[in-house]
């Protein structure tokens, strides 16, 4: 209860950060490194317009950094962390979990704000006529749907909920698949082809305010606490001017009319830069589904 507590006072601290970004976007990069394009690393997203989105947010990223922008964009976490640490990218966006796994060969950058605080929840959901599943300990036997091994909201929490419970996640299902989106989570689920799943609550939010069609059928049974945020995080030899100058665009967004735009369109709020400690949660529970 007191780790719980301690963590909403965290999330609840509306870092005095954004200073820091006006600071860090006083420095000017080498003339050479105009000529260097910026590869930022993306998973699929759940906008309808994703094309068009992209395309506006790239061209406003050039704008500000005074760099080409390139959006490298695969379907799974892992690959854009192993694009990351083998230098092939710049920056990346990415969840908790692998970031507190390989913490130590990337530096974080920034953290998203929605509805207002740097942390977002896992939802676990059954199908919308199963009205007598209330917990994940019923899903016992079932079939589960997980969105991406490396998921902190998609895989990681639920396999931590069973194992405080004492259960094997391992075997505790009858079967469990990988989506790769958190939306086809919902798909799944809805339609029967899974008794439940595991979903980012903000991917959640957003698809009822965008497609309530897509959430009617499922409900959700069980939310976590709040967690740390999908944050941007930065190849670890990144030189400290560049990561000063994308950090800097990234906590000025907000204050930016057509960034403005770019997060409404995002359903965000702004970045702030974050501290490692925001994650500390998820790297416990990691820890403790390692070495149950």
């Amino acid at each position: 209860m007191d780790r719980d507590v301690a963590l909403l006072e965290a999330c609840g601290r509306r870092a005095f950060l954004r200073g820091v970004g006006a600071l860090a976007a006083l420095t000017v990069l080498p003339s050479h490194a105009a000529d260097i394009p910026v590869r930022i690393g993306l998973t699929p997203v759940f906008l309808d317009d994703q094309m068009s989105f992209l395309s506006q947010w790239r061209r406003w990223l050039e704008v500000k950094l005074g760099r080409t922008v390139v959006f490298v964009q695969r379907g799974s976490y892992r690959e854009v962390i192993d694009l990351l640490r083998a230098g092939k990218l710049d920056f990346a966006w990415v969840c908790g979990y692998p970031y507190v796994r390989h913490r130590q060969e990337l530096k974080l950058v920034a953290v998203p704000l929605w509805r207002g605080e740097p942390c977002y929840q896992s939802y676990l959901i059954v199908p919308a006529d199963d009205s007598r599943t209330t917990t994940l300990a019923e899903l016992r036997g079932k079939v589960f749907a997980y969105s991406d091994p490396d998921s902190n909201s998609g895989y990681l929490y639920p396999r931590y909920l069973l194992t405080t419970q004492g259960e094997n996640p391992d075997n505790f299902f009858s079967r469990s698949f990988f989506t790769w989106a958190h939306r086809k989570v919902v798909e799944a689920v809805g339609i029967a082809l899974a008794d439940g799943g595991a979903v980012d609550g903000y991917v959640w939010e957003t698809l009822a305010e965008l497609h309530p069609e897509l959430t009617r059928t499922a409900r959700v049974i069980e939310r976590s606490p709040p967690l740390g945020y999908p944050p941007f995080v930065a190849r670890s030899d990144i030189p400290t001017v560049e990561l000063a100058r994308f950090r800097a665009v990234l906590l000025d967004m907000a204050d930016d009319p057509q960034g403005m735009d770019l997060l409404h369109r995002l359903r965000l709020d702004g970045f702030i830069p974050g501290k490692p400690e925001l994650f500390d949660e998820i790297a416990r529970m990691a820890a403790r589904v390692r070495n149950p």
